[in-house]
């Protein structure tokens, strides 16, 4: 099993150019590098595009998987739930939502109780976990932000010596 992972801007924006990059991207590291197991967080848009992209490559690669490592207040659907999740939100509140499936999903108590670092700790083990990084990180948002969870996940990951492609 080989792993990568995703995190980037929670209000990465959403264009047609990006898409295609992250397939291209994702693609190339399914068929080159092996790679089968896709791990996603939940908290920005960069994660839900990169959901989009692996679903839609996993009717070509159906052995791919995606899990979801979730924090506390966070929540995703095992394959086959989805459907019916957005259904019943849709009843509830009178909108259209994307709930997005997963062949697993992960919590652990541990960063769950972490407070205000669970987001920080939760990347970590997303980082741990896979040996290829895919990130959207601008350096123009990142100016004056000194605490981003992009900036501290990606610097973890260089740390750690993970491969890591940054598709800005």
């Amino acid at each position: 099993m080989k792993a990568c992972s995703f995190f980037g801007h929670r209000d990465t924006p959403q264009t047609e150019q990006l898409k295609q990059k992250v397939k291209e991207t994702v693609e190339r590291l399914i068929v080159e590098e092996g790679v089968d197991t896709f791990l996603f967080g939940s908290r920005s848009k960069f994660d839900e595009l990169c959901h989009i992209v692996v679903t839609e490559l996993k009717e070509k690669y159906p052995h791919i998987q995606r899990i979801a490592y979730l924090c506390k207040h966070e929540s995703g659907c095992l394959v086959g739930k989805g459907r019916d999740e957005e259904r019943r939100i849709k009843e509830l509140t009178g909108r259209d939502v994307y709930v997005r499936e997963f062949e697993d999903i992960k919590m652990s108590d541990r960063i769950n109780s972490a407070g205000r670092a669970s987001y920080v700790e939760r990347n970590q083990w997303l980082v741990n976990d896979s040996e290829f990084v895919v990130c959207y990180m601008d350096s123009l948002l990142m100016r004056d932000k000194k605490t981003s969870g992009t900036l501290l996940a990606y610097e973890y990951a260089k740390n750690e010596k993970k491969s890591i492609e940054n598709i800005k």
